[in-house]
């Protein structure tokens, strides 16, 4: 599963901070502008409390969480997308991504230069939005130009693909990012393939100070960057600082931060899983003997190609799967009682999987 989420941010928000704490890649970190050049990628463990008890219920001899990308992007500058700080790299590494972490300072320490020289996360969020919006912007007139040329034609293609482009132009003049508008299931095809930078979906993190981390709400900067997010994407308030920290602990050491610092988990945790579900992402479980492993599919994903993420073969030779939700295995105790209660389920190639389904493929080559 090669999805990733690109962390972007104006330079000194914390983004390789946070990164370090995520992957504990140890990507490199400067108190000026562009310390990030080329991106870097670190795989993360998907945190899911439900492999532990699958394991209680069904013994294996290991465990195996699932796993996705995060990307770390150089920050970007307000002129980005006419090449400023070496934007145009910076944007087209974004364009590489499947979905954006948008991180935005939150805190206040004279000690670490802002770019900007304020702490301002609503002008931050601005700053960067506004450069993805000309960047599509330039990109969607681009693309009109040799469009129109063939729509002369009365070319069927030309013409659904030039009334896109002429419904996304006003909205980008304006300002707005193309994922604010409603687009029919056929335009989004039209859409997807123009690889617009304001279509992915955005995860903001405010990076907090440590003291905020009991409640990020609560932080002075919170409600005012919820309000001008108005429901665009998600946000999350998370400590990179501490988090860092936190990610180079040992088991008791963390507990007993978190606990003093009154928090039940990482805030990394809340991240990945919501970095996890912006990319569409959801997961499936095989279990027992050598080891219970979880798995990563795309929501939508049939039976068939999901056996297929274990091995090309179990999807070439697909029969059937064996299916039992976590909830039910939870609630029964185990394979047998879900089984005597008319819960296991046999379902063939048309089959949807679904998050926390432990499925065991029969198949044939």
């Amino acid at each position: 599963m090669s999805l990733t989420a690109g962390i972007v941010g104006l330079p000194n928000v914390g983004k390789s901070t946070l990164f370090n704490a995520i992957t504990k890649a140890g990507a490199e970190m400067a108190n000026y502008p562009f310390a990030t050049i080329e991106p870097n990628v670190g795989m993360v463990e998907v945190p899911d409390d439900r492999l532990a008890r699958i394991d209680e219920l069904i013994p294996a001899q290991k465990i195996v969480p699932t796993t996705f990308e995060f990307t770390d992007i150089a920050g970007i500058v307000k002129g980005a997308s006419k090449g400023e700080g070496l934007g145009n790299k910076f944007l087209e590494n974004i364009r590489q991504t499947d979905a954006i972490v948008h991180v935005v300072r939150a805190f206040d320490d004279d000690d670490i230069t802002h770019v900007t020289g304020k702490v301002d996360p609503i002008d931050d969020i601005d700053t960067i939005n506004l450069e993805l919006i000309m960047a599509d912007l330039e990109a969607v007139n681009n693309r009109l130009a040799k469009v129109q040329r063939a729509a002369k034609g009365r070319d069927k293609d030309a013409l659904a693909e030039l009334a896109v482009l002429e419904k996304l132009k006003p909205v980008l003049e304006d300002g707005k990012s193309a994922r604010t508008i409603d687009f029919s299931d056929d335009e989004k095809k039209i859409v997807k393939g123009l690889f617009l930078l304001t279509t992915k979906p955005i995860l903001y993190v405010a990076n907090i100070a440590e003291d905020d981390m009991a409640d990020p709400d609560g932080n002075k900067y919170m409600a005012a960057i919820r309000e001008h997010v108005n429901g665009e994407g998600e946000v999350i308030g998370v400590s990179a600082a501490a988090e860092e920290q936190i990610a180079e602990m040992d088991d008791d050491e963390k507990k007993d931060f978190l606990e003093m610092e009154g928090v039940e988990e990482p805030g990394l945790n809340r991240l990945i899983r919501a970095a996890y579900k912006l990319l569409g992402l959801e997961t499936f479980f095989t279990a027992g003997g050598k080891e219970t492993r979880a798995w990563t599919f795309k929501r939508g994903t049939k039976a068939p190609q999901a056996a297929g993420i274990i091995h090309s073969d179990f999807e070439r030779g697909f029969i059937r799967a064996e299916v039992m939700s976590f909830a039910d295995l939870d609630e029964y105790g185990s394979p047998a009682k879900v089984k005597e209660a008319g819960k296991l389920r046999l379902e063939g190639k048309d089959y949807v999987m679904q998050d926390g389904d432990i499925v065991e493929f029969r198949f044939n080559v």
